[in-house]
């Protein structure tokens, strides 16, 4: 396998530098890279440049913004079929994506995953205190087919968007109705939406309602309902209680109040029923010799809800003298966790519930000097936590002073920021910025088992301030070629998982409340280059993350492990992506990665000592190749496209733990082949058919607790009136 990983690159590689060094001959105008499938909606490709925001907190045009973003359209994400928001992303250049059930799932971004990685949607973070340590749940419990469009930046985004994003910045843009683009008059459209797949037994249908008047207010309405059976894997069958159930539904409001300002309202929720944890249970299934666990059930149901409203003006002709554009968003989120854990000898109930409000103002300055770009930034979570245990004759033993983090508890964020942007003559674009961050966390009851005082509140604040600086240089006058580079300072600080988990975590070790911590501190260094012509598109970036202070668990014997600001070390890797378009028909693609690094870990417990070992879950190497067809009037379209993963074999004292997800040599090295395509058969009718996994290869990505689907079919079909 690791053969077939190294020959699909190099010959990847070697297919790229002859085409870009052999020019092909002319043909129509091409697209960006990745926005190629965008045109298969209609016969003309696009005239206007790939434009993102998320890198800058403003529309800038791809090929210009100072670091590396990697896009997913809302015709690629119709096109693959993802089930889940976090699978959406396996395909990205230096992600991968664990996950400990087949409900849950965590990309691992440049090394970091969980609380290391910051989600926004439209903007307003998704993130919050409660998360809790490595690979967690919550971005699962978005609903990727309320998403028009992603955008990930890979590396740290702390200045622009504060604590957490340290191994990238996901934004998840919301579907609207467009009434922008529709014709003066009343408008109303509609999508009737299928997705089948047989390997993970799942049905999922989606229903979508746009209407309004063009140019004046638009309404979008959305429900998804969703139905997962139990993952059939290759080599080991059915996976019990792999299975569960989501509903979700979403709705958008755009009202034009006159030429510049827009009124958004948003609404979205969603549920996930009896999601089970099978690796801890006797459910689980051992593979590779992973142990399966005792419990006999331990399974979740979890809502999420956002709701916000937003106030943006944009073109407004020096507001005030000086502003140029502006937002105001306030924004309410809820997060409910209810456990419910069987185990051998009685029976657990926990719950989390959270309340986050968030308030966003931005502003934007077109200056002779430059471009400036500020604002402040405020959420505050308010979280109720508990438990009850009962005994296996079914009576209550005891109602617990919390659940899996501090009850009756707060925390706010606060943040001011500035990004200024400057040309330097007129091929050097100086990018710098700034951000001075408060964050405060005041826990009303939380038990220490650990300790004789087993009841106790706590408080603490931290603040911070953090800067980067970035340059982009033109190669040429037709910005084809742009070198980049940059030093980027982030920084997480603990939130109330950290100070306050009283939960399981790897293989039934017990997390324990950790009072005290400071703040994680990294500095990003990046250089890159990046290249989009008539018949080429690329990227090639370095990066090296320093970390000091990170917070990593220290065991303390009993099968039990609290938190200490001990870890010191670094991650960093190489990424490389490319795309050749040969004409208006054939183009090929791939990417590969590789990452490594090294952070303090304590590996035994009851000693104080750290010794340094390999970053926890680091895939060395991963790869992707493919190559697509597309009709010449771009209503048929295939794809074949090939996934690596190198061997996971270099294990850090907490993997040799979790012994029920991690194989005691490590996770195997896998390379999955998906044959896709589809057929536009009518304006108003589309079809899509995927062969998924054809090889019916066995494997699990790393740290995960179940294995993936083996061979199988997904079909979509989606009607739009």
């Amino acid at each position: 396998m690791e053969k077939t990983f190294f020959a699909t690159s190099l010959l990847l590689l070697a297919g790229l530098l002859h085409l870009q060094a052999a020019e092909p001959a002319p043909a129509a105008p091409s697209l960006p890279l990745g926005a190629e499938n965008a045109a298969s909606q209609n016969n003309d490709p696009p005239v206007l440049p790939e434009v993102v925001v998320t890198a800058t907190r403003s529309a800038t045009e791809a090929i210009k913004v100072p670091s590396q973003v990697r896009q997913l359209s809302r015709v690629e994400l119709q096109e693959r079929q993802v089930r889940t928001l976090p699978e959406a992303l396996k395909e990205l250049p230096g992600v991968h994506v664990q996950k400990t059930a087949n409900a849950q799932g965590s990309p691992y971004i440049r090394g970091f995953t969980g609380f290391r990685n910051l989600a926004l949607i439209d903007g307003i973070r998704f993130n919050n205190s409660t998360f809790r340590e490595g690979p967690n749940q919550y971005w699962n419990t978005i609903d990727s087919y309320a998403i028009d469009r992603i955008e990930l930046v890979p590396g740290q985004g702390s200045v622009l968007y504060g604590s957490d994003a340290i191994g990238g910045t996901l934004n998840l843009f919301t579907k609207s109705s467009g009434f922008r683009d529709e014709a003066a008059g009343f408008f109303f459209h509609g999508l009737s939406a299928y997705r089948g797949a047989t390997a993970e037994e799942s049905n999922i249908g989606r229903q979508e309602f746009q209407f309004g008047e063009g140019g004046r207010w638009g309404l979008h309405l959305g429900a998804s309902l969703k139905s997962f059976g139990d993952v059939h894997a290759a080599g080991l069958g059915d996976q019990p209680e792999t299975g569960y159930d989501e509903w979700a539904y979403d709705m958008r409001l755009d009202v034009a109040l006159d030429a510049n300002w827009t009124l958004t309202a948003v609404h979205q929720q969603l549920r996930q029923n009896d999601a089970w944890r099978t690796h801890q249970t006797v459910k689980g299934v051992s593979w590779h010799g992973t142990t399966v666990g005792t419990d006999l059930k331990r399974a979740y149901d979890q809502e999420r809800s956002l709701s916000y409203v937003r106030l943006e003006g944009q073109d407004l002709d020096n507001l005030l003298g000086f502003i140029d554009a502006a937002s105001f968003t306030v924004s309410l989120q809820s997060a409910n966790e209810y456990e419910h854990r069987i185990r051998t000898n009685r029976t657990d109930y926990s719950q989390v519930e959270l309340r986050t409000l968030g308030f966003d103002l931005q502003f934007e300055s077109q200056t002779p000097l430059g471009r400036f770009l500020y604002g402040v930034d405020y959420y505050r979570d308010d979280v109720s936590s508990g438990s009850q245990r009962y005994n296996v004759n079914g009576t209550l033993n005891s109602i617990g002073v919390q659940g899996p983090v501090g009850d009756d508890s707060s925390y706010d964020l606060l943040g001011a920021y500035l990004n200024y942007e400057v040309d330097l003559g007129s091929r050097f674009h100086l990018f710098l910025g700034a951000r001075q961050t408060y964050a405060a966390a005041d826990i009303g009851r939380y038990a220490d088992p650990s300790t004789p005082q087993r009841v106790d509140s706590y408080d603490d604040s931290w603040s911070n301030f953090s800067a980067s600086g970035r340059i982009v240089v033109d190669l040429d006058t037709k910005d084809q070629f742009k070198v980049f580079a940059g030093v980027s300072q982030g920084f997480r600080a603990p939130n109330l998982s950290d100070l306050s988990r009283l939960d399981t975590a790897l293989s039934g070790e017990t997390e324990l409340p950790s009072p005290g911590l400071d703040p994680e501190q990294f500095i990003n260094y990046e250089m890159g280059l990046k290249a989009d012509t008539r018949h080429f598109s690329g990227s090639l970036s370095y990066f090296y993350t320093q970390i000091d202070d990170m917070i990593i668990r220290r065991p303390i014997g009993g099968n039990a492990a609290i938190k200490s600001n001990a870890g010191e070390g670094f991650i960093h890797g190489v990424e490389l992506a490319g795309e050749v378009r040969f004409n208006d028909n054939w183009s090929v693609f791939g990417h590969v990665t590789w990452t490594e690094g090294e952070v303090d870990q304590f590996p035994r417990a009851n000693d104080p000592t750290v010794r340094r070992e390999p970053a926890s879950r680091v895939v060395p190497w991963m790869g992707r190749a493919g190559i697509r067809w597309n009709s010449s009037n771009r209503r048929v379209w295939a794809e074949l496209v090939s996934l690596s993963h190198s061997q996971y074999d270099n294990l850090t004292s907490g993997d040799k733990r979790d012994t029920q997800r991690v194989p005691a040599d490590g996770n195997p090295s896998f390379n999955i082949v998906t044959l896709r395509g589809g057929w536009q058969i009518t304006e108003n009718i589309g079809v899509t058919l995927a062969l998924e996994n054809l090889l019916d290869e066995e494997y699990r990505y790393a740290g995960s607790g179940s294995n993936e689907p083996g061979f199988g079919l997904v079909a979509g079909a989606t009607i739009r009136f």
